[in-house]
């Protein structure tokens, strides 16, 4: 089953060290080792966000900057195929996110094409 990591940071915190950095490839690796990596990327901050609304009447709407001001920001996501749901918070706990921040686990929704 696909899940999907949503790494909340404190947009407070100073950028990532080099250690930090370090941690997030070991792993990335780890997760290709066993297989289960499928996507991940880290974010632009928040200034580099636009929004983008469209209304009931088709007019459409853009807004420099996130949706929400907040203290915890989206910083980055992970795509993993795992067995189950335990797998799954299990590899969260050890995503270097978790330690400084949030790791949000959600599954993916399956749908097969009619």
């Amino acid at each position: 089953m696909r899940y999907m990591f949503l790494i909340y940071i404190d947009a407070t915190a100073p950028d990532s060290d080099q250690s930090e950095i370090d941690a997030y490839w070991a792993y990335d690796r780890a997760l290709a080792d066993v297989g289960a990596l499928v996507a991940s990327n880290a974010l632009q901050g928040t200034g580099t966000a636009t929004t983008v609304q469209v209304g009931a009447d088709g007019a459409r709407t853009v807004t420099d900057g996130p949706f929400a001001e907040t203290r915890e920001i989206l910083g980055g996501y992970y795509l993993v195929d795992l067995p189950d749901l335990d797998s799954a918070v299990d590899w969260a706990a050890r995503c270097p996110g978790a330690r400084n921040g949030k790791v949000e686990v959600r599954p993916i929704m399956e749908f097969e094409e009619p």
